[in-house]
């Protein structure tokens, strides 16, 4: 069904290859950036609904290669105006750049905020819009991250690095950045929290879009049969860059899809991540030595590109952040998942388990050696990982911490309990508190029906 064969006793032969705003900080950190944005991919896992005409940038190399995730909610009038698609109203910018202005000041006692809120209203009046300071756009990345309701890894939300990169907006710079921002992000396994900050939307001039879920996604290939090689969470993204004029990659499960980028002129063109920017962990297993032989393997930086930052009701589409693995993220999502890699039949084969009835638990024990798998790999690697016990543990933490300087932190319970073992980790023995707040990274519509390829009328 994916280019894995079931019930064969032998594997399926593939190709194998073999700044602003940046703390100090040294300890271990975010994990848990959930892969489990809601993509919308068609049953059917195939292509857009209308193809645009032409337009591929030739410039950038082809690749093999990687990726992963977070989300918030909304209170500001400005919010709804930008769920709703259009510019918020002046009188609505300025009461969420009120709120904004205020949180920051007294978070971080920088006195009364009246001055900068009158030259706010004054550059609202002037311009429609108003430009954060460095320092705002650093505090604002950062809440935004310390809000997001279904994160299990915010203990470290302090330790984000941001990019202020606005300054940034044609397509083929956006590409390059994003690009840096992986090199950045990897530092050769030690994986550092960081965000990019592209040029926000403003009256009459949208901001960039990346059209991607992650600026690291596999491909997935429709076959004939019904079919997909590859993940099909990304089948229909991949039907678009082809119409694009991506030519494709070698065609294995684990081809890097290339970013699509839209510009101002609402033409998206494809942009392929150069392989030095791309890292990808091999999986073996601490005990079963063919394991390796299955050509699996995962990338390890998840850098989330489509959903909107959201700070003081003004919108930057194209933020691209990651944190770094929660081994549950890929060994019990992304390989496992049914309409995904959906790797469990396959690994119960190879595992001699009797999948005749699920009263053999053969779901649980190929789930437990693949989860086994990949932090094993990762560790093997060098390369930052967290397992989903250790992350309970830390958001607890997270909880105890914010409570003590009076903040309620909000949490959805179905994304922050771990997808394996949950009543056997902390976070399940209690309720939480779906409390949104702004600032925040948004889904809106439009950027998930771009994930899934379709096209915007």
């Amino acid at each position: 069904m994916r280019d894995f064969p079931r019930r064969t006793g032998r594997a399926e032969r593939w190709a194998d290859d073999a700044d602003a705003g940046c703390p100090a900080f040294g300890g271990e950190g975010p994990g848990g950036w959930l892969d489990r944005v809601p993509a919308g991919r068609g049953r059917d896992g195939t292509s857009p609904r209308a193809p645009y005409a032409q337009v591929g940038a030739d410039a950038v190399t082809r690749t093999p290669g990687l990726r992963g995730q977070l989300i918030g909610g909304g209170t500001p009038a400005a919010h709804g105006a930008h769920r709703s698609g259009r510019a918020p109203a002046p009188h609505e910018l300025l009461h969420a750049a009120t709120e904004f202005l205020t949180l920051q000041h007294t978070e971080e006692r920088l006195g009364d905020p009246a001055r900068r809120i009158a030259a706010v209203r004054a550059e609202i009046a002037d311009t429609g819009t108003y430009r954060h300071t460095t320092e705002e756009l650093v505090f604002g990345a950062r809440v935004a991250w310390r809000n997001a309701n279904r994160c299990i890894g915010r203990l470290y939300w302090h330790s984000l690095c941001v990019r202020d990169r606005r300054d940034v907006r044609d397509p083929e710079d956006v590409a390059q950045a994003s690009a840096d921002h992986l090199r950045e992000a990897t530092r050769d396994g030690r994986i550092r929290a960081l965000i990019t900050v592209f040029a926000p939307d403003a009256p009459d001039r949208p901001g960039p879009r990346i059209w991607n879920e992650q600026l690291v996604r596999y491909a997935g290939y429709a076959r004939p049969d019904g079919g997909v090689t590859g993940d099909p969470r990304n089948a229909g993204l991949t039907a678009l860059a082809q119409r694009l004029g991506w030519p494709g990659g070698p065609g294995t499960p684990f081809d890097v899809l290339p970013l699509v980028i839209q510009g101002a002129d609402d033409k998206p063109r494809w942009f392929a991540l150069p392989d030095d920017a791309v890292l990808e962990v091999q999986l073996a297993h601490p005990e079963y030595t063919w394991w390796r032989a299955l050509g699996l393997r995962w990338h390890a930086v998840p850098a989330l590109a489509n959903m909107c930052l959201e700070i003081g009701g003004v919108c930057y589409p194209a933020a691209p952040f990651n944190g770094w693995y929660m081994g549950t993220e890929i060994g019990a999502r992304n390989l496992a998942d049914t309409d995904r890699y959906d790797l469990l039949p396959y690994i119960a084969d190879h595992l001699g388990l009797d999948t005749r009835t699920d009263r053999s638990l053969w779901k649980d024990r190929a789930l437990v050696e693949l989860n086994r798998s990949v932090l094993h790999s990762f560790d093997r690697a060098g390369v930052t990982v967290t397992d989903h016990h250790t992350e309970s543990r830390r958001f607890l933490a997270h909880l105890g911490r914010e409570e003590r300087k009076g903040r309620r932190v909000g949490a959805d319970w179905s994304w922050i309990v771990p997808p394996i073992s949950g009543s056997a980790t902390p976070v399940f023995h209690r309720t939480y508190e779906a409390v949104e707040r702004r600032p925040a990274y948004v889904h809106h519509p439009e950027a998930l029906e771009r994930a899934r390829g379709a096209a915007l009328l």
